[in-house]
């Protein structure tokens, strides 16, 4: 469980110049859609009506299916890992699947009989929306600005959530400005708004272009390729009249959209599938704080004598009672379990200023919690806790087969070191931790010999986070 130390600078992998005849053919089939739509308009004769509502609603319904299922990814690993940039492109293909689903129900006999405006202009509002987000994406979210948003993660998808149902209770009660009869094609307000997306969804794809020649990897060029593919759609949207083949068009433009980045994310290896769209400072910086280690004293010997499956049952009441305290209650991630030892982290995100007393109260609250199951198997071993803050190296290591995001630096080393020599069924801390924690009671372990570490380690006890009382060492 122990890593090198690393530095904490931020990197990105080499690029990568892509080949004159590679860009060629891409730019070229990149174009076709444009090439097509001009072709159709100038020759009407060519562009000819064809209306078939079952193909047009689960046409709309499937790209929304495909939106949503890539939404859903991305904002599971925006959470995870506090990937400002992860979380805006959750957001674009959020707001997509939500008013495309609106769209689908626009579909005559569907779900009304006549057309409804609201539902009709739901797909250029979706898109246009999500241009916002898309664009957002692919500024510079580095720092504390990043921190920011992913702390209002929730908050922000809450919104759009409320944005999309306004939306249809506006549209199904044919509310202002919402009246009207459904548009032919998107025009005034709306045609300006599709014009804007377009500017932006073509700057989001430059810049995700940019990021695949610095990183190289799959996901960077699929959503590139998707934002072209949404802003190729919107020019329809503005152009293209009801049930004419250039209208169909950008159906099937944005399903192209979407799909292309769900095929990107399946053919990546699933844990930190999307880690070819993380901010650098997710992918390898630096940030301060806390480790937290717990371990079995005596697992192993205790393990010699008892059956695989009792083992296994030890273990699995301990974890039962230990890790919602650290994850639940407390606010820190697992980042490992291996055996009978845990690796917990406090500030993965930049979200938690406190996270020296968030680890202490967890470690605490561990302690107290297995005492009372080791209580009632007298002869269980007991847990030894180790606590230690300061700067470490958050950074995605391993390749396609096996990947994992995790922490590593002396801190963390320290940590683990600071465990085995803990008390069992107590915790001890670091000086870094120590500094962090003014009211804290503790007892002095004196300066440790540590593996690895050329110098002496002070090192304390844990005993309460509370003031310190009168008469008591620290």
């Amino acid at each position: 469980m122990n890593a090198p130390p690393a530095s904490g600078a931020a990197t990105t992998a080499p690029g990568r110049q892509p080949r004159p005849a590679v860009v060629v053919a891409a730019v070229i089939a990149f174009l076709l859609p444009l090439a097509g739509l001009t072709l159709l308009l100038r020759r009407p004769a060519l562009d000819i009506v064809w209306q078939h509502d079952p193909a047009h609603f689960w046409l709309v319904l499937v790209a929304a299916a495909l939106s949503a299922v890539v939404a859903y990814g991305t904002g599971a690993a925006a959470l995870l890992r506090g990937d400002a940039r992860v979380l805006l492109v959750s957001l674009t293909f959020l707001s997509a699947a939500g008013f495309l689903g609106l769209h689908a129900l626009a579909t005559p006999r569907v779900l009304l009989d006549t057309p409804n405006a609201g539902f009709s202009l739901a797909t250029p509002v979706g898109l246009g929306i999500g241009a916002l987000f898309a664009a957002a994406s692919a500024i510079d979210l580095e720092g504390p600005r990043g921190v920011w948003l992913t702390a209002r993660c929730r908050l922000l998808r809450s919104a759009l959530l409320a944005l999309m149902a306004g939306w249809a209770v506006l549209s199904l009660a044919r509310l202002p400005p919402l009246q009207a009869t459904a548009p032919e094609r998107a025009s005034g307000p709306f045609g300006a708004l599709a014009l804007l997306a377009i500017a932006l969804y073509a700057w989001a794809a430059v810049r995700y272009v940019d990021l695949w020649r610095r990183r190289g990897g799959l996901m960077p060029l699929a959503m590139a390729a998707a934002m072209v593919l949404l802003g190729e759609a919107m020019v329809a949207v503005v152009f293209a009249p009801n049930w004419h083949l250039s209208w169909w068009e950008w159906h099937v433009l944005m399903l192209m959209a979407f799909g292309l980045v769900a095929w990107g994310a399946q053919r990546q290896w699933h844990e930190e599938r999307f880690a070819g769209l993380y901010l650098d400072q997710t992918v390898s910086g630096s940030r301060e704080m806390s480790i937290l280690f717990a371990d079995l004293q005596g697992f192993t010997s205790w393990s010699e004598s008892h059956e695989p499956h009792e083992v296994t049952a030890m273990l699995n009441t301990y974890f039962e009672v230990a890790i919602p305290p650290v994850v639940q209650a407390h606010g820190g991630d697992i980042d490992r379990i291996i055996g009978d030892a845990l690796m917990a982290t406090f500030n993965r995100r930049g979200d938690q200023p406190d996270h020296a007393q968030r680890a202490a109260a967890a470690a605490l609250a561990l302690q107290e919690t297995t005492a009372r199951v080791a209580a009632r198997h007298p002869g269980w071993p007991r847990f030894r806790v180790g606590v230690n803050s300061g700067e470490v190296s958050v950074s995605v290591l391993g390749a396609g087969g096996g990947r994992t995001h995790t922490v590593i630096g002396d801190t963390v080393n320290v940590a683990s070191r600071l465990e085995a020599k803990a008390p069992v069924g107590g915790v001890a801390i670091g000086p870094g931790t120590l500094a962090l924690l003014p009211e804290a009671v503790t007892e002095p372990l004196g300066p440790l010999e540590l593996k690895g570490k050329a110098e002496p380690t002070d090192a304390y006890v844990l005993l309460s986070l509370d003031a310190e009382p009168e008469g008591h060492p620290t």
